[in-house]
């Protein structure tokens, strides 16, 4: 371990009702820089007070279980050694439940803050897939056929009724809700083609990139956002949701 998990994970691993400790996010995966913040996810069961969270002797924000959302749920952002660390809790319940849906192909999207498209709750899948985990243990995950199959096209018709709002938007005169909607399809779309392929999503931050949609990029720079609508249109070829009525 190295001196962040060695002061933490055994506190975090006595607490009541945890079941296991992990490393996430940038560091998990071999992808943080010099200045990456350090990801510790708690999986619990039953019920969990995250004031415990602020007696372990470092200064803390806490939020309790559910304050942050379904999804991100609550935790602790936290400064240990001079360094960031996020501890966030996850219910071990509420993750079984959202797993077996996805083998189903069900799954639901969560308004986040930060996020253009939201999180879907399969994302607590993921999180465990690329996990490390330092202490407990976690149910097995794996990216469902029904799963992909489902969300392809669950995630592609909202990016096409995103763009017909683009439209209504822009014929308006509302450029920011224009820009906005178009951007937010290219969000859903990059959902989208990720599923499809069946890799886990943490968060929208490289989604674009990893779903090959860069050129948006480029698209929502120019200057006249009716070409940037059509444009868009060319680029995430949306599928026809046009005789929906609204």
């Amino acid at each position: 371990m190295d001196d962040i998990t060695a002061e933490l994970v055994p506190k975090l691993a006595e607490l009541p009702g945890v079941r296991a400790v992990v490393l996430g996010g940038s560091r998990a995966q071999g992808t943080a820089g010099p200045d990456s913040d350090w990801d510790l996810g708690v999986y619990y069961r039953g019920t969990f007070d995250a004031e415990v969270l602020g007696r372990l002797g470092h200064p803390a924000h806490v939020a309790q279980p559910g304050e942050w959302g379904r999804i991100v749920n609550g935790g602790a952002w936290m400064s240990v050694l001079g360094r960031r660390v996020d501890v966030l809790l996850r219910d071990l319940d509420r993750v079984e439940r959202w797993r077996d849906d996805a083998r189903d192909g069900r799954f639901e999207v969560d308004n986040v803050p930060g996020h253009l498209a939201g999180l879907p709750t399969y994302t607590v899948l993921g999180e465990v897939a690329l996990s490390q985990v330092l202490t407990g243990e976690l149910p097995a995950v794996e990216f469902p056929e029904r799963l992909r199959e489902v969300a392809d096209a669950r995630w592609r018709w909202n990016g096409a009724f995103s763009l017909l709002h683009a439209d209504a938007h822009l014929a308006k005169g509302n450029t920011v809700g224009a820009v906005g909607m178009a951007a937010k399809a290219a969000m859903e779309t990059a959902h989208a083609a990720v599923a499809s392929r069946g890799v886990w999503v943490l968060n929208e931050k490289t989604l674009i990139g990893r779903a090959g949609l860069t050129a948006a990029d480029a698209i929502l720079g120019e200057g006249d956002v009716a070409t940037a609508l059509r444009r868009m249109r060319e680029l995430l070829d949306p599928p026809d949701v046009a005789g929906l009525q609204r």
